[in-house]
């Protein structure tokens, strides 16, 4: 029996519900070790849940506490046949959103998995990428910004849309010093553009990659040797472009011809450069906000799609920033 206080969608209310049928290990398998699962749908949903046995609670406004009920009711019925884990809650959170994203038809289909967009701006990321030649992709690691640019790139080569995908990230080490790295020039740049080929393996193939890569349809091509070129009927994806330098984003940006589309990915607050080097993100970003035929898209940390914790550490380090800012 579910019981709700009438109330307008943005007001407080409160729900109270069984679930049936009753089972002592499924319904400590739904919360998780010390109400896990339930802490996380509650700082998720912006809502209170208690539980005693099968009879749960909710407290929040009517559309949260509608959907948390809708959530633990799927949670559930796994629950019958496996146990669950943190990843199938958060999941489960996002289920209700990625249904109305494929209503809508904002979807990636790959001959290998369909790739559904998880946060609203990822939605926005989506299509803008469908609408204009150049766009960026700014904020934290874990926000899905490479992944889709890999994803929509992958599926610009499978409608032929283009000819080939050329991958570039600046080679500028994370805070440490590698040394002199041995090999040929694709063996030297392969650990900066690692996160690419993941995500390249995971929707093409690690066979097809490589066939791919020997016939140049997908190419390495590190920034520092892009100048003079010009890419035509090319998908261009920029990675840790916060690593540029002024002049090499506008060298990057002024490389694009005929049939090309480019995606700048980066992180403003993981700057590498030495002190003294501006860099070219971040200089772009207040250039160029106001000229026409590319866009900005800029995520959060509510955009991060993996680990829980990543979320709330990055939030964290934002605090510590800010707080460090006032002082300074």
């Amino acid at each position: 029996m579910t019981e709700v206080t009438p109330s307008l969608p943005d007001q407080k209310s409160d729900l109270e519900f069984v679930i049936e049928p009753e089972d002592s290990q499924r319904l400590s398998n739904l919360c998780g070790p010390c109400d896990i699962h339930i802490k996380h749908m509650e700082q998720n949903l912006g809502i209170r849940i208690h539980s005693r046995g099968a009879r749960f609670h909710l407290s929040g406004t009517s559309a949260a506490i509608c959907r948390g009920e809708s959530v633990l009711r799927e949670l559930y019925q796994i629950t019958d046949k496996k146990m669950i884990n943190l990843e199938q809650v958060q999941t489960a959170l996002l289920y209700e959103w990625q249904q109305s994203l494929a209503e809508t038809g904002d979807e990636i289909r790959l001959h290998r998995k369909t790739i559904i967009g998880r946060t609203p701006t990822q939605l926005s990321y989506m299509r803008g990428i469908q609408k204009y030649d150049i766009n960026f992709g700014i904020g934290p690691a874990g926000t899905g910004k490479t992944f889709l640019a890999v994803a929509h790139a992958v599926h610009a080569l499978e409608q032929a849309q283009v000819r080939r995908i050329v991958l570039v990230r600046p080679a500028v080490e994370a805070g440490e010093k590698l040394g002199f790295l041995p090999g040929d020039l694709a063996q030297k740049v392969d650990p900066y553009l690692r996160p690419l080929f993941d995500a390249l393996y995971e929707m093409v193939g690690f066979e097809k990659v490589a066939r791919l890569m020997e016939r140049q349809i997908i190419e390495l091509a590190p920034l520092a040797y892009m100048r003079g070129r010009t890419l035509n009927d090319s998908f261009v994806l920029l990675d840790e472009a916060q690593n540029t330098t002024i002049e090499q984003m506008k060298m990057f940006l002024t490389r694009l011809g005929h049939g090309s589309q480019a995606i700048i990915t980066g992180d403003i607050t993981q700057i590498d450069l030495p002190r003294h080097d501006c860099s070219g993100l971040r200089h772009a970003v207040r250039v160029l906000r106001g000229v026409e035929g590319l866009a900005f898209h800029f995520f959060s940390t509510e955009d991060v799609v993996r680990h829980p914790l990543v979320q709330r550490m990055l939030d964290a380090y934002e605090a510590e920033d800010a707080d460090q800012n006032e002082h300074d």
